[in-house]
């Protein structure tokens, strides 16, 4: 059982499915330009089996989400809620119960802001450590957006450099990226991306 510390009550708390993990599945699948059989093959399991999953009719086991998080390199956590399951949770995101990713070989940790991936866009709240770099350009099929709430960030846009702080803002689709903190303070930023890739 996953569980959590509770900083306010002072005791482990079991984590609650995020209740949106087949649209989430889904969400990642698409980001990728996958077919349900592409990612069935890669999970070992039927194009039936995964269908009901995305459908919401189908919870998958802690052994099939531990191998979904693997293939999209996300943690464990990121399909669980820390949230107490309330009505508000479909459509508000409190502070203290996001959903995060953090990738140490990139010096990069990530909230999820949006309630879940099933929209036609995800709202990402990113922090950027000193020194951080993206190891290689990538091309996402994304428009993505963003604006930076504090440090510096430069952006390379197709072999183009922006060298952007506080309060500058960007957007970029179907361009090759690469990212860079060469300031001496975590940069961070909120990033829109449409459609979510995680």
């Amino acid at each position: 059982m996953l569980v959590k510390f509770d900083k306010q009550t002072n005791k482990h708390a079991p984590l609650r499915s995020t209740g949106s993990i087949g649209a989430d599945i889904r969400a990642l699948r698409r980001s990728r330009n996958w077919t349900l059989s592409d990612l069935a093959a890669q999970l070992d399991r039927s194009v039936g089996w995964l269908s009901q999953v995305e459908r919401g009719q189908s919870e998958p086991a802690l052994a099939d989400i531990r191998t979904v998080a693997a293939l999209f390199g996300l943690p464990v956590s990121f399909f669980f809620s820390q949230s107490p399951d309330t009505p508000e949770a479909a459509w508000v995101v409190r502070a203290d119960s996001r959903r995060t990713m953090s990738d140490e070989g990139k010096g990069l940790v990530e909230s999820l802001l949006s309630p879940d991936l099933g929209g036609a866009f995800e709202i990402v709240h990113s922090v950027f450590a000193a020194g951080a770099r993206c190891p290689q350009p990538f091309v996402r099929p994304t428009e993505e957006a963003g604006y930076v709430i504090e440090g510096s960030l430069t952006l390379i846009i197709d072999g183009e450099r922006f060298a952007l702080t506080r309060g500058d803002s960007f957007r970029f689709a179907g361009e090759t990226v690469s990212w860079m903190n060469e300031g001496d303070v975590p940069a961070v930023l909120i990033w829109v991306i449409a459609p979510p890739v995680y």
